[in-house]
């Protein structure tokens, strides 16, 4: 067996109308279909198309989940393009975010945080940081 590709994150939340939001805002999502479950969420859709994917899975739960729990997970990334619009985007919502570079790989991260404060990483190729402006770690590359 060879692995493809990461389909899915599944994130659980006492925030479900909070996180629906910000992903779609932020991230540019869009709720989609799901199946007829017996709890309340949201299935987030990225792409477009027929490469459209439910990428989110949000779970609804009476509690919110402890960070420090023992089912933690550091953080999930997407690969992007569009650095330069991505970066106005967030500076517009006032979404904080630290930026960094992985010269070794010719990545461009944008860390950022959902409400709920899992941490997501936003990657785009170095080649695009060229046309960047105002982005101390982006200088010299």
């Amino acid at each position: 067996m060879t692995l493809a590709k990461l389909d899915h994150v599944n994130i659980r939340t006492a925030e479900l109308a909070r996180l629906q939001a910000f992903y779609c805002d932020v991230l540019g999502m869009t709720v989609g279909p799901r199946p007829a479950f017996s709890f309340a969420g949201a299935w987030l859709y990225s792409g477009a198309g027929e490469g459209r994917q439910a990428t989110v899975h949000l779970v609804e739960v009476a509690e919110q989940p402890a960070p420090e729990g023992a089912l933690r997970l550091e953080h999930f990334a997407f690969a992007a393009e569009g650095l330069g619009a991505f970066l106005a985007h967030l500076k517009y919502l006032g979404v904080a975010y630290r930026i960094g570079v992985i010269r070794d790989f010719g990545i461009v991260q944008v860390n950022i945080h959902d409400p709920d404060g899992n941490h997501i990483h936003v990657d785009f190729a170095a080649a695009e940081a060229a046309g960047v402006t105002g982005e101390p770690a982006l200088a010299g590359l």
